[in-house]
């Protein structure tokens, strides 16, 4: 099982890519993590934010690998502690499947990505950069994996 994480947004900051680099390393063994940038809708004076947003959606859309399980990262969907999150890896690698975890632009994600996910993942109720979503994300599944794994990385 492999899984991409696709992201709105372009040139993360040094210390995100580094960080997210990190945990994309750890989790080689476990589950292969490849991030994939989608390039954000345009902004600004006299421009629509729901048509950049469409845009992203439609360019998200486009970057999903063939018959994935896909996760949209949202406010709205449900939080798992690092023990549940662990719990749902465990069941994604049941299903066969490889994942998609997506990350929408600054207004979220477009109305037919949500249609499209199998399921939505919030972080909780904190907003969060959007580039820092994505070394969250990376960080939490490394966590999981290494749970699974009996890894004493994860203390609690």
């Amino acid at each position: 099982m492999k899984a991409k994480l696709i992201a709105v947004g372009e040139r993360a900051p040094r210390w995100v890519a580094e960080g997210f680099a990190e945990y994309q390393k750890r989790l080689s063994h476990w589950l292969p993590l490849e991030l994939v940038e989608v390039e954000p809708g345009l902004r600004g004076k006299g421009r629509d934010p729901a048509r950049a947003m469409q845009e992203e959606g439609a360019r998200v859309l486009t970057a999903l690998p063939k018959l994935p399980h896909v996760i949209a990262l949202d406010g709205r969907g449900k939080t798992w502690s690092s023990e549940q999150l662990a719990q749902r890896l465990e069941h994604w690698r049941g299903q066969g499947r490889d994942l998609a975890f997506l990350i929408g632009g600054p207004e979220g994600h477009a109305q037919e990505v949500l249609a499209r996910a199998d399921e939505s993942w919030s972080l909780g109720p904190l907003t969060l950069p959007h580039m820092l979503v994505r070394l969250v994300a990376a960080e939490q599944l490394y966590r999981a994996a290494a749970l699974l794994a009996n890894h004493p990385y994860h203390r609690a």
